[in-house]
């Protein structure tokens, strides 16, 4: 059995739908998985509605409308029939958007995010498999949250491996094509979860794990794993093959062509994991794997953007000692800042996070009960695999450094 992810860039719209089932019939979808993301840039748009639902509710239903005409003119440029059942599966599915915001109860945003922001997935998957279908590409769809079970950690879920591997294994069937979301599941009282954001390919090594899979395979609208992202480096280049222990460094380092949380499951069972091109789906891209090298073994370079730098020192020159840094770490845990970069000397303490649930405001002023706090936003933390001096210069020009940590294979620079 082998398992596909598609990323939203992939399903952008009807061509990119067709392309998908062009992919599937030149490589093969027997006793094979989709795992699908939202279309397009939908995930964002949704966390506008999102937005106006707590802030401005006079524009929420023209943002809504928004979503849903943009998912019925892909579903119309599929099929040319007003009243394809496709269509109606998706109004359905708006509906009950509609309606959830209409009995919602709950103030917590973390709740609301998690209710609402799925349903990018469950359209996008419940077209693609109405596609397919129309084409005698025959498919089972499948509601992911029927099988991925997690906490309560709302837009950062943790999977409950005991019992998805059960619901799995009992009620998945391997002999046929089944299609499913990518990012979601549901905790014990059946609310949607989900999984963080860029979630789907971890959904798809969930499955991968629970199912003993041959192999997975993620469609990107790049040529493979690069050592840079495009998108700010020009000269990025294709990285052949990867280990599992050199891709989990760059995910969690940042790199946005792997979920940080994938690897993990298909390494404890030396899955495969192949990232390959939408666009030209026979080239072959990249691999990682048990026992291969870092193929061109060059330097990997990494950049999270809107990083917040935050720096502690004692009032009265004491030293920064464990019982502090204890402290410090606990408040980190208490307001969910995902930490990048920590640096420590006697009477100093600097540490780059992530503000993922805008808990700043609350952190910085506590810890200013204790410490003299300097912050900066809205910096880049850049990191640098397998580093040379040319390197950290490209990186190091016409900025200004902030923090910088060398390791044997690794320099992180925190930078404005």
């Amino acid at each position: 059995m082998q398992i596909f992810k598609f990323g939203g860039a992939s399903v952008k719209d009807a061509n990119s739908v067709k392309n998908l089932a062009s992919i599937l019939q030149k490589v093969g979808y027997l006793n094979t998985l989709i795992v699908v993301s939202a279309m397009g840039k939908t995930t964002n748009a949704i966390e506008g509605l999102i937005k106006n639902y707590f802030e401005n509710k006079a524009e929420l239903q023209k943002s809504l409308e928004g979503i849903k005409k943009y998912h019925n003119d892909i579903v119309l440029d599929l099929f040319d029939i007003e009243n394809h059942v496709a269509l109606k599966k998706v109004n359905t599915l708006f509906e009950e958007l509609s309606l959830f915001f209409k009995t919602n109860k709950s103030h917590n945003y973390n709740f609301v995010y998690d209710q609402v922001i799925g349903y990018g997935e469950l359209v996008s998957t419940t077209i693609i498999s109405e596609y397919l279908n129309s084409i005698e590409i025959k498919n089972n769809w499948i509601d992911v949250r029927n099988h991925i079970k997690t906490d309560s950690y709302y837009r950062s879920a943790n999977v409950n491996w005991e019992a998805t591997q059960r619901l799995i294994t009992s009620q998945f069937n391997i002999s046929t094509l089944n299609i499913t979301q990518g990012f979601l599941g549901s905790d014990t009282n059946n609310f949607t979860t989900t999984l963080g954001r860029e979630g789907s390919d971890y959904t798809a090594a969930i499955y991968a794990y629970c199912l003993n899979v041959e192999q997975v395979t993620i469609w990107k609208d790049v040529p493979g794993v690069l050592n840079a992202d495009p998108r700010y480096f020009e000269s990025a280049q294709l990285l052949n093959k990867i280990s599992y222990r050199e891709a989990i460094e760059l995910a969690f380092y940042g790199a946005s062509v792997i979920h940080p949380k994938t690897l993990q499951p298909l390494q404890g069972k030396e899955i495969p994991l192949h990232v390959k091109s939408f666009l030209n789906p026979e080239a072959p891209g990249t691999k990682i794997g048990k026992d291969v090298i870092l193929d061109p073994m060059i330097p990997c370079f990494i950049i999270k953007k809107n990083q917040v730098l935050i720096s502690l020192s004692s009032l009265d020159f004491s030293y920064i000692v464990e019982q502090n840094i204890s402290e410090i770490f606990s408040l980190l845990h208490l307001y969910k800042m995902k930490v990048d970069v920590i640096q420590n000397s006697a009477i100093s303490f600097s540490v780059c996070v992530d503000n993922i649930y805008n808990n700043l405001d609350k952190l910085l002023h506590h810890l200013k009960a204790k410490f003299k706090v300097t912050c900066n936003e809205n910096v880049s933390l850049y990191t640098i695999r397998h580093y040379n001096k040319s390197a950290i210069n490209e990186i190091e020009t016409d900025k200004i450094i902030l923090l910088k940590q060398l390791t044997q294979e690794t320099v992180q620079i925190v930078a404005k």
